[in-house]
Protein backbone atom coordinates (compact mmCIF):
# COMPACT_ATOMS: atom_id res chain seq x y z
CA UNK A 1 0.00 0.00 0.00
CA UNK A 2 1.27 3.49 -1.35
CA UNK A 3 0.83 6.39 1.25
CA UNK A 4 -1.53 8.31 0.89
CA UNK A 5 -3.65 5.30 0.08
CA UNK A 6 -5.13 4.56 3.35
CA UNK A 7 -6.53 6.39 6.36
CA UNK A 8 -5.17 9.44 6.23
CA UNK A 9 -3.93 11.03 10.01
CA UNK A 10 -6.58 12.56 11.88
CA UNK A 11 -9.11 11.20 10.03
CA UNK A 12 -10.46 8.86 12.76
CA UNK A 13 -10.47 12.56 15.25
CA UNK A 14 -12.56 14.05 12.46
CA UNK A 15 -15.03 11.73 12.21
CA UNK A 16 -15.16 11.91 16.21
CA UNK A 17 -15.80 14.96 16.18
CA UNK A 18 -18.69 14.55 13.99
CA UNK A 19 -20.17 12.88 15.76
CA UNK A 20 -19.88 14.66 19.15
CA UNK A 21 -21.02 17.47 16.60
CA UNK A 22 -24.13 15.28 16.15
CA UNK A 23 -24.98 14.36 19.56
CA UNK A 24 -24.89 17.50 20.72
CA UNK A 25 -27.21 19.50 18.45
CA UNK A 26 -29.67 16.76 18.59
CA UNK A 27 -30.94 18.51 22.11
CA UNK A 28 -30.99 21.65 20.95
CA UNK A 29 -33.03 21.21 18.00
CA UNK A 30 -35.36 20.30 21.42
CA UNK A 31 -35.50 23.52 22.33
CA UNK A 32 -38.15 25.35 20.53
CA UNK A 33 -40.47 22.81 21.61
CA UNK A 34 -38.93 22.88 25.12
CA UNK A 35 -40.03 27.20 25.23
CA UNK A 36 -43.02 26.14 23.94
CA UNK A 37 -44.20 23.67 26.31
CA UNK A 38 -42.35 25.99 29.30
CA UNK A 39 -44.58 28.90 28.44
CA UNK A 40 -47.64 27.15 28.38
CA UNK A 41 -46.68 25.77 32.13
CA UNK A 42 -45.64 28.91 33.17
CA UNK A 43 -49.19 30.13 32.24
CA UNK A 44 -51.12 27.71 34.63
CA UNK A 45 -48.73 27.45 37.52
CA UNK A 46 -48.68 31.35 37.65
CA UNK A 47 -51.41 34.49 38.42
CA UNK A 48 -53.06 36.23 35.06
CA UNK A 49 -50.85 38.79 35.46
CA UNK A 50 -47.90 37.29 34.76
CA UNK A 51 -47.44 36.59 31.03
CA UNK A 52 -45.61 33.80 29.13
CA UNK A 53 -44.88 35.82 25.68
CA UNK A 54 -41.21 35.47 26.54
CA UNK A 55 -41.26 31.94 25.87
CA UNK A 56 -43.41 31.95 22.71
CA UNK A 57 -41.31 34.73 21.36
CA UNK A 58 -38.38 32.92 21.88
CA UNK A 59 -39.18 29.60 20.72
CA UNK A 60 -40.05 30.49 16.67
CA UNK A 61 -36.50 32.75 16.74
CA UNK A 62 -34.66 29.89 18.01
CA UNK A 63 -36.08 27.19 15.49
CA UNK A 64 -35.26 29.60 12.55
CA UNK A 65 -31.92 29.02 12.57
CA UNK A 66 -31.71 25.42 13.37
CA UNK A 67 -34.43 23.63 11.66
CA UNK A 68 -36.52 23.58 8.09
CA UNK A 69 -38.68 25.89 7.20
CA UNK A 70 -41.63 23.27 7.84
CA UNK A 71 -40.62 22.88 11.34
CA UNK A 72 -40.19 26.99 11.84
CA UNK A 73 -43.50 26.92 11.13
CA UNK A 74 -44.42 24.25 13.02
CA UNK A 75 -42.61 25.90 16.10
CA UNK A 76 -44.00 29.23 15.02
CA UNK A 77 -47.86 28.25 14.80
CA UNK A 78 -47.54 26.23 18.51
CA UNK A 79 -46.23 29.51 19.69
CA UNK A 80 -48.87 31.81 18.46
CA UNK A 81 -51.87 29.26 19.70
CA UNK A 82 -49.74 28.88 23.15
CA UNK A 83 -50.26 32.61 23.42
CA UNK A 84 -53.66 32.66 22.44
CA UNK A 85 -54.17 30.36 24.71
CA UNK A 86 -52.96 32.16 27.29
CA UNK A 87 -54.82 35.36 26.73
CA UNK A 88 -58.20 33.64 26.98
CA UNK A 89 -56.63 32.97 30.39
CA UNK A 90 -56.10 36.07 31.01
CA UNK A 91 -59.11 37.36 29.69
CA UNK A 92 -60.58 37.36 33.19
CA UNK A 93 -58.09 39.52 34.69
CA UNK A 94 -57.94 43.01 34.99
CA UNK A 95 -55.47 44.81 32.72
CA UNK A 96 -56.45 41.87 29.71
CA UNK A 97 -55.53 44.01 27.07
CA UNK A 98 -52.21 43.82 27.88
CA UNK A 99 -52.28 40.02 26.58
CA UNK A 100 -53.86 41.06 23.49
CA UNK A 101 -50.98 43.31 22.51
CA UNK A 102 -48.66 40.63 23.91
CA UNK A 103 -50.30 38.19 21.19
CA UNK A 104 -50.23 40.38 18.45
CA UNK A 105 -46.23 40.36 19.61
CA UNK A 106 -45.89 36.88 19.22
CA UNK A 107 -47.51 36.73 15.95
CA UNK A 108 -45.32 39.13 14.72
CA UNK A 109 -41.76 37.86 15.54
CA UNK A 110 -43.45 34.25 14.33
CA UNK A 111 -43.53 35.64 10.75
CA UNK A 112 -40.20 37.17 11.08
CA UNK A 113 -38.71 33.72 12.44
CA UNK A 114 -40.44 32.47 8.90
CA UNK A 115 -38.10 35.45 7.24
CA UNK A 116 -34.97 34.32 9.27
CA UNK A 117 -35.52 30.59 8.28
CA UNK A 118 -35.69 31.27 4.63
CA UNK A 119 -32.38 34.06 4.77
CA UNK A 120 -30.12 31.37 7.20
CA UNK A 121 -31.42 28.38 5.49
CA UNK A 122 -32.02 28.64 1.76
CA UNK A 123 -32.06 25.22 0.70
CA UNK A 124 -31.90 23.59 3.90
CA UNK A 125 -28.69 23.34 5.16
CA UNK A 126 -26.78 24.20 8.22
CA UNK A 127 -26.40 27.75 8.74
CA UNK A 128 -22.90 29.29 8.27
CA UNK A 129 -22.98 30.71 11.74
CA UNK A 130 -25.12 31.22 14.34
CA UNK A 131 -23.93 35.45 14.09
CA UNK A 132 -26.11 35.48 10.47
CA UNK A 133 -29.12 34.31 12.07
CA UNK A 134 -28.44 36.95 15.29
CA UNK A 135 -27.97 39.61 13.09
CA UNK A 136 -31.07 38.30 10.79
CA UNK A 137 -32.82 38.43 13.94
CA UNK A 138 -31.67 41.47 15.37
CA UNK A 139 -32.62 43.53 11.73
CA UNK A 140 -36.34 41.81 12.47
CA UNK A 141 -37.16 43.34 15.28
CA UNK A 142 -35.62 46.93 14.93
CA UNK A 143 -37.60 48.02 11.58
CA UNK A 144 -37.10 51.47 11.08
CA UNK A 145 -39.61 53.97 12.73
CA UNK A 146 -41.61 56.47 10.95
CA UNK A 147 -40.07 59.93 9.25
CA UNK A 148 -42.87 61.86 11.41
CA UNK A 149 -44.23 61.10 14.88
CA UNK A 150 -46.47 63.79 16.03
CA UNK A 151 -44.79 66.48 14.08
CA UNK A 152 -40.68 65.70 14.84
CA UNK A 153 -38.71 64.18 12.48
CA UNK A 154 -37.56 60.73 13.57
CA UNK A 155 -34.61 58.42 12.04
CA UNK A 156 -32.84 55.26 12.98
CA UNK A 157 -29.77 52.80 12.19
CA UNK A 158 -28.58 49.88 13.03
CA UNK A 159 -24.81 48.95 11.92
CA UNK A 160 -23.46 44.94 12.09
CA UNK A 161 -20.09 44.57 13.73
CA UNK A 162 -17.48 42.97 11.61
CA UNK A 163 -17.54 39.78 10.67
CA UNK A 164 -16.22 37.87 13.67
CA UNK A 165 -18.06 39.31 16.31
CA UNK A 166 -21.20 37.75 17.89
CA UNK A 167 -24.24 40.19 17.06
CA UNK A 168 -25.23 42.10 20.56
CA UNK A 169 -28.68 43.18 22.55
CA UNK A 170 -28.51 47.04 20.62
CA UNK A 171 -32.09 47.93 20.74
CA UNK A 172 -34.32 50.81 20.12
CA UNK A 173 -38.10 52.16 19.61
CA UNK A 174 -40.03 55.64 19.73
CA UNK A 175 -44.05 55.86 19.84
CA UNK A 176 -46.46 58.85 20.03
CA UNK A 177 -48.23 58.13 22.96
CA UNK A 178 -51.00 60.06 25.34
CA UNK A 179 -47.94 60.88 27.34
CA UNK A 180 -46.28 62.25 24.66
CA UNK A 181 -43.29 60.99 21.95
CA UNK A 182 -41.45 58.45 24.37
CA UNK A 183 -38.71 56.44 23.08
CA UNK A 184 -35.89 54.27 24.23
CA UNK A 185 -32.13 53.19 23.29
CA UNK A 186 -30.64 50.29 24.67
CA UNK A 187 -28.23 47.44 25.14
CA UNK A 188 -28.83 43.96 26.58
CA UNK A 189 -26.02 42.30 28.29
CA UNK A 190 -24.71 39.49 25.88
CA UNK A 191 -24.22 38.20 22.43
CA UNK A 192 -26.48 36.04 20.05
CA UNK A 193 -29.81 34.99 19.62
CA UNK A 194 -30.35 34.99 23.35
CA UNK A 195 -29.46 38.71 23.43
CA UNK A 196 -31.78 39.22 20.57
CA UNK A 197 -34.58 37.28 22.33
CA UNK A 198 -34.06 39.90 25.52
CA UNK A 199 -34.15 42.57 23.55
CA UNK A 200 -37.34 41.59 22.07
CA UNK A 201 -38.53 41.52 25.85
CA UNK A 202 -37.42 45.01 26.47
CA UNK A 203 -38.89 46.58 23.56
CA UNK A 204 -42.50 44.73 23.93
CA UNK A 205 -42.49 45.72 27.83
CA UNK A 206 -41.44 49.44 27.03
CA UNK A 207 -44.35 50.11 24.02
CA UNK A 208 -47.09 48.69 26.81
CA UNK A 209 -45.34 50.74 29.65
CA UNK A 210 -45.35 53.84 27.25
CA UNK A 211 -49.04 53.97 26.62
CA UNK A 212 -50.10 53.48 30.12
CA UNK A 213 -47.63 54.92 32.95
CA UNK A 214 -48.01 58.42 33.46
CA UNK A 215 -44.17 58.75 34.18
CA UNK A 216 -40.94 58.03 32.98
CA UNK A 217 -40.05 56.75 36.55
CA UNK A 218 -42.98 54.68 36.12
CA UNK A 219 -42.12 53.13 32.70
CA UNK A 220 -38.84 52.15 33.74
CA UNK A 221 -39.96 50.45 36.96
CA UNK A 222 -42.24 48.01 34.37
CA UNK A 223 -39.09 47.39 32.57
CA UNK A 224 -36.87 46.90 35.71
CA UNK A 225 -39.57 44.27 36.43
CA UNK A 226 -39.84 43.07 32.47
CA UNK A 227 -35.54 42.48 32.55
CA UNK A 228 -35.61 40.88 35.77
CA UNK A 229 -38.22 38.09 35.23
CA UNK A 230 -36.86 37.46 31.79
CA UNK A 231 -33.03 36.95 33.48
CA UNK A 232 -34.62 34.50 35.90
CA UNK A 233 -36.14 32.50 33.05
CA UNK A 234 -32.88 32.21 31.22
CA UNK A 235 -30.61 29.23 31.82
CA UNK A 236 -27.03 29.42 32.69
CA UNK A 237 -24.71 29.23 35.31
CA UNK A 238 -25.20 33.14 36.39
CA UNK A 239 -29.11 33.72 35.61
CA UNK A 240 -28.16 36.74 38.08
CA UNK A 241 -26.33 39.22 36.40
CA UNK A 242 -28.47 39.44 33.09
CA UNK A 243 -28.98 43.20 32.46
CA UNK A 244 -29.96 46.26 30.27
CA UNK A 245 -28.39 49.70 29.96
CA UNK A 246 -31.33 52.14 28.71
CA UNK A 247 -31.79 55.79 28.29
CA UNK A 248 -35.72 56.86 27.96
CA UNK A 249 -36.82 60.08 26.99
CA UNK A 250 -40.30 61.88 26.62
CA UNK A 251 -41.36 64.96 24.47
CA UNK A 252 -44.69 65.97 25.97
CA UNK A 253 -47.59 66.72 23.81
CA UNK A 254 -48.33 70.14 25.45
CA UNK A 255 -44.98 71.20 25.27
CA UNK A 256 -42.60 70.63 22.43
CA UNK A 257 -39.72 72.74 23.89
CA UNK A 258 -39.90 70.28 27.23
CA UNK A 259 -37.43 67.07 26.98
CA UNK A 260 -37.16 64.49 29.93
CA UNK A 261 -34.33 62.06 29.76
CA UNK A 262 -33.82 59.01 32.34
CA UNK A 263 -30.59 57.59 32.14
CA UNK A 264 -30.13 53.88 33.49
CA UNK A 265 -26.25 53.17 33.03
CA UNK A 266 -26.35 54.23 29.18
CA UNK A 267 -24.26 56.22 27.20
CA UNK A 268 -26.20 60.25 27.64
CA UNK A 269 -27.75 61.31 24.36
CA UNK A 270 -26.60 64.30 22.91
CA UNK A 271 -28.54 67.54 22.20
CA UNK A 272 -27.13 69.36 18.81
CA UNK A 273 -28.20 73.24 18.10
CA UNK A 274 -29.23 74.63 15.01
CA UNK A 275 -25.95 77.20 15.69
CA UNK A 276 -23.96 74.08 15.96
CA UNK A 277 -23.86 74.00 20.05
CA UNK A 278 -23.60 70.76 21.84
CA UNK A 279 -24.80 69.74 25.06
CA UNK A 280 -24.05 66.31 26.29
CA UNK A 281 -27.36 65.11 28.65
CA UNK A 282 -25.66 63.17 30.94
CA UNK A 283 -27.88 62.65 34.22
CA UNK A 284 -26.94 64.54 37.24
CA UNK A 285 -26.49 61.36 39.55
CA UNK A 286 -25.96 57.96 37.61
CA UNK A 287 -28.26 55.24 38.12
CA UNK A 288 -27.44 51.23 37.87
CA UNK A 289 -28.82 49.38 34.57
CA UNK A 290 -32.27 48.38 34.11
CA UNK A 291 -32.22 44.82 36.05
CA UNK A 292 -30.14 45.60 39.01
CA UNK A 293 -32.45 47.11 41.30
CA UNK A 294 -32.04 44.47 43.84
CA UNK A 295 -28.43 46.23 44.06
CA UNK A 296 -29.09 49.48 44.89
CA UNK A 297 -31.75 51.14 47.22
CA UNK A 298 -32.27 54.12 45.01
CA UNK A 299 -34.91 54.92 42.64
CA UNK A 300 -33.51 56.76 38.60
CA UNK A 301 -34.91 60.23 38.21
CA UNK A 302 -35.76 62.29 35.12
CA UNK A 303 -34.25 65.28 34.01
CA UNK A 304 -36.24 68.11 32.80
CA UNK A 305 -34.17 70.59 30.03
CA UNK A 306 -35.23 72.73 27.60
CA UNK A 307 -35.36 71.72 23.77
CA UNK A 308 -35.19 74.39 21.69
CA UNK A 309 -36.70 74.66 18.26
CA UNK A 310 -34.35 73.24 15.60
CA UNK A 311 -32.30 70.96 18.04
CA UNK A 312 -31.22 67.24 16.78
CA UNK A 313 -31.54 64.81 19.85
CA UNK A 314 -28.91 61.64 19.41
CA UNK A 315 -29.14 58.55 20.75
CA UNK A 316 -26.90 55.79 20.49
CA UNK A 317 -25.23 52.60 22.07
CA UNK A 318 -21.75 52.15 23.27
CA UNK A 319 -20.78 50.80 19.94
CA UNK A 320 -20.20 54.07 18.75
CA UNK A 321 -18.79 55.35 21.78
CA UNK A 322 -16.44 52.44 22.11
CA UNK A 323 -15.10 52.25 18.26
CA UNK A 324 -11.58 52.43 18.56
CA UNK A 325 -9.21 52.92 15.48
CA UNK A 326 -5.42 51.02 14.94
CA UNK A 327 -3.97 53.20 18.11
CA UNK A 328 -7.01 52.17 20.16
CA UNK A 329 -8.70 55.63 20.52
CA UNK A 330 -12.34 55.70 21.05
CA UNK A 331 -14.27 57.84 18.95
CA UNK A 332 -15.89 60.87 20.56
CA UNK A 333 -19.22 61.71 18.96
CA UNK A 334 -19.32 64.78 20.76
CA UNK A 335 -15.89 66.41 19.78
CA UNK A 336 -17.03 65.17 16.49
CA UNK A 337 -20.33 66.94 15.63
CA UNK A 338 -19.66 70.18 18.29
CA UNK A 339 -20.21 73.27 16.03
CA UNK A 340 -21.63 71.12 12.96
CA UNK A 341 -25.20 71.83 11.42
CA UNK A 342 -27.08 68.77 9.86
CA UNK A 343 -30.17 69.62 8.10
CA UNK A 344 -32.00 66.70 9.51
CA UNK A 345 -31.33 63.41 11.65
CA UNK A 346 -31.11 60.99 8.45
CA UNK A 347 -27.81 63.58 7.13
CA UNK A 348 -27.11 63.33 10.65
CA UNK A 349 -26.57 59.67 11.43
CA UNK A 350 -25.27 59.03 7.71
CA UNK A 351 -22.53 61.27 8.45
CA UNK A 352 -21.93 59.72 12.53
CA UNK A 353 -21.90 55.79 10.96
CA UNK A 354 -19.61 57.23 7.57
CA UNK A 355 -17.23 58.73 10.08
CA UNK A 356 -17.37 55.78 12.55
CA UNK A 357 -16.15 54.03 9.70
CA UNK A 358 -12.90 55.80 8.76
CA UNK A 359 -12.20 55.62 12.43
CA UNK A 360 -12.60 52.12 12.87
CA UNK A 361 -11.03 51.39 9.21
CA UNK A 362 -14.03 49.14 8.65
CA UNK A 363 -17.05 47.86 10.37
CA UNK A 364 -16.97 48.49 14.20
CA UNK A 365 -16.22 45.45 16.63
CA UNK A 366 -19.32 46.01 18.13
CA UNK A 367 -22.84 46.50 16.45
CA UNK A 368 -24.30 50.15 17.28
CA UNK A 369 -27.86 51.38 17.27
CA UNK A 370 -28.90 55.43 16.62
CA UNK A 371 -31.61 57.01 16.70
CA UNK A 372 -31.92 60.82 16.11
CA UNK A 373 -35.08 62.62 17.22
CA UNK A 374 -35.73 66.62 15.81
CA UNK A 375 -37.87 69.04 17.06
CA UNK A 376 -38.66 71.39 13.99
CA UNK A 377 -38.59 75.53 13.64
CA UNK A 378 -41.91 76.84 14.36
CA UNK A 379 -42.95 73.00 16.20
Amino acid sequence: MRRGDGPRAGDGERAYRERLFLLARRPVRWLPAVLVVGGLVFDLATPPRYTAAPFFCAAPLVAAPLLSLRATARTALAAVLGELWGVSHRSAAPGHHESVTEAVTVFVVALLALGINRVVRPTGARPASVRDASEAAQRAVLPPPPERIAGLAVAARYVGARADARTGGDLYAVQDTPHGVRLIVGDVRGKGLEAVAAAVVVIGAFREAAEQEASLEAVAARLERAVRREDGRRAGPEPSEGFTTAVLAEIPPDGPSVLRVLNRGHPPPLMLAPDGGLRVLAPAVPALPLGMGEVASWAARSEETFLPAGSLLLFLTDGVTGARDVRGRCFDPSGRLRGRRFPGPDSLLDTLVEEVGWHTGGAPADDMALLAVQRPMGV
